[in-house]
């Protein structure tokens, strides 16, 4: 087994959103709002940005622009520190979340320390199509593990980052990938419970919602194209 650095969130967010077998995100996924959120949070958590209450308003600030030593955190750092003025951390996840090749990028990381495989394909014979299944079962595994213990428990006991991931995950429905929804149903309030856990504060509940809200916004816009589309 070869030596890996622990995942960033980002890197975890996207391990659990693909089908392990197909190589690609499962269908319906908003996963890209959830990878955006994942880094804000990796640098939130890091402390090189914080989320501060301006005019009524919450906004992303610098709080060190030190590199990170990640190409996509160190980016997304730049990003924010080059920005004219502070930003609400939904403005953010949807930059994130449309950053050019995002799954390419994030999976030939994965691709790099063994977990994933990358099969260039084609679709119609004509369309170059990529797909990223597991080559490495024991990270996602060990993941779902993590995330079923925390879910499926009652401990008070849980660590910061698996909380954000759990609320983030939760929040782009890809838990419904994972678990059996109706179980996930019976988890509601400690899923709500797990989603307000500090960040340590209020950012991990910021964090979904504004996930939730970046997804909104993306489900608004399609509908809009496809309707004046016909």
């Amino acid at each position: 087994m070869m030596d890996r650095r622990p995942l960033f969130l980002y890197e975890d967010v996207m391990l659990v959103a693909l089908d392990r077998k197909k190589g690609t995100p499962y269908t319906g996924l908003q996963y890209q709002f959830g990878v955006g959120a994942a880094l804000l949070a990796e640098l939130l958590l890091d402390r090189r940005l914080a989320v501060e209450g301006q005019n009524g308003k919450q906004l992303v600030t610098v709080v060190e622009n030190r590199a990170v030593g990640d190409p996509l955190l160190d980016e997304c750092l730049e990003m924010v520190a080059t920005a004219k003025r502070p930003v609400p951390p939904k403005t953010w996840i949807t930059k994130f979340a449309g950053l050019r090749r995002l799954k390419a990028r994030v999976a030939e990381g994965l691709v790099k320390q063994g977990i994933l495989r990358r099969i260039d394909t084609k679709v119609l014979l004509v369309f170059p199509h990529t797909v990223y299944p597991e080559r490495d079962a024991r990270p996602r595994r060990e993941l779902v593990k993590r995330l079923k213990q925390v879910i499926f428990s009652y401990s008070a006991d849980v660590d910061t980052r698996t909380a954000v991931l759990v609320a983030l995950t939760h929040a782009t429905g890809v838990l419904a990938h994972v678990f059996d929804k109706k179980r996930l149903k019976d988890r509601k309030q400690r899923l709500e419970r797990l989603t307000a856990q500090s960040m340590e504060g209020q950012a991990t509940k910021e964090l979904a919602d504004a996930v939730r809200t970046a997804i909104a916004v993306a489900g608004t816009a399609a509908e809009i194209v496809a309707t004046s589309g016909r």
